[in-house]
């Protein structure tokens, strides 16, 4: 699939957007199904068992993803409601392990819950996986500066100490290749570098993972949803569907069709594209290479000021100008960033 080509006939942003660490643009044909949707909304001919082939499409592309099968994959809404189920699961007092600069969605429920959470800079997170810790909750890509996580020496750390981990991949999945992840859990809002709505959000489970609180549990975590919508007793699904959180229908209508685009562009080939535009970003300003999509640079007293004026879509994370270049993005959008700082 030619990029050049396809770009024009999914995207148009106004302006010059590098900003997929905050919200992904919606391409064309999750736009047009959403609009259909709520077309068929207004006339009264929502189809509801229907919007079930969106959600399991959208459930096998996560799968995909990262390796896993749809079986073993909950959908929901957003990234703390799944975080939540694991502090819930663990016993009182259980040493978790986090990144002090972690995005919040991973801290809060942990540091809500009668847990030991012991917090340490991320570049010495894995030296602090000892035989005392119990989880690891971090993620993989770091929302303020891009910072990857090695994920490989992760699992392999843990798997000496006998943690369990759980990932978020939010700043991650969409772009950077995830086939091999290995984690107990594995979670991630959908609606930056996968491209989707506000409102899904991807909770991917290992069989050898031990069983959470089916907490937020209703008639969509039933085996058989449709036939568990009144009344006892209780009749959860036998796998990772019994997490499931009944959708925002529009939302998975939506996001089906722009996964789709994902995949058949190819992860590789998206990791490739946005990493070589970062890496040209910084190259322009006399930076070393990176291996992010997301580039964080020091940033002006006149930034917002700036980008208004140059009609670039970026954001400030931590003190810090944050820009994130993704597969719709140019080596135009490079330039105009340039010169944007010059």
């Amino acid at each position: 699939m030619d990029l050049a080509r396809l770009v024009p006939q999914e995207f148009a942003a106004a302006g010059v957007f590098l900003n997929s660490a905050t919200l992904g643009l919606a391409p064309l044909r999750s736009v047009t199904a959403m609009r259909d949707y709520e077309a068929s909304r207004q006339a009264g001919t929502v189809d509801a068992v229907g919007v079930d082939a969106y959600v399991e499409r959208g459930r096998a592309a996560f799968a995909r993803l990262v390796g896993r099968s749809p079986a073993e994959v909950a959908v929901g809404a957003q990234t703390s409601q799944f975080v939540g189920l694991v502090a819930a699961s663990l016993p009182p007092r259980s040493v978790v392990l986090a990144a002090e600069e972690d995005f919040t969605s991973v801290l809060f429920p942990f540091l809500h819950a009668d847990l030991d959470v012991r917090l340490v800079p991320l570049a010495g997170l894995l030296d602090a996986i000892t035989d005392d810790v119990d989880l690891v909750a971090v993620s993989a890509v770091q929302s303020a500066d891009g910072r990857v996580l090695d994920l490989d020496s992760l699992a392999e750390a843990a798997a000496r100490s006998g943690a369990l981990t759980l990932v978020d991949a939010t700043q991650a999945a969409g772009w950077l290749p995830l086939e091999q992840l290995r984690a107990d859990y594995v979670v991630a809002s959908g609606y930056k570098w996968l491209l989707g709505p506000r409102g899904t959000c991807f909770f991917a489970v290992a069989p050898s993972a031990p069983a959470l609180p089916a907490l937020a549990a209703g008639w969509y975590a039933g085996e058989s949803r449709w036939d568990s919508i009144y009344g006892p007793p209780l009749r959860l699904a036998a796998d990772a569907r019994r997490y499931d959180v009944s959708p925002a229908w529009g939302c998975w209508v939506g996001h089906a069709p722009a996964l789709d685009l994902l995949l058949e562009v190819g992860i590789d080939r998206i990791h490739a594209h946005d990493v070589a535009l970062a890496n040209a970003f910084l190259d322009g300003l006399g930076l070393a290479p990176g291996n992010s999509a997301i580039v964080s640079v020091a940033a002006p007293d006149d930034v917002q000021q700036r980008l208004a004026t140059a009609g670039v879509a970026a954001a400030v994370r931590a003190g810090r100008l944050r820009l994130s270049f993704h597969l719709y993005n140019s080596d135009a959008d490079v330039d105009a960033a340039l010169r944007m700082l010059a």
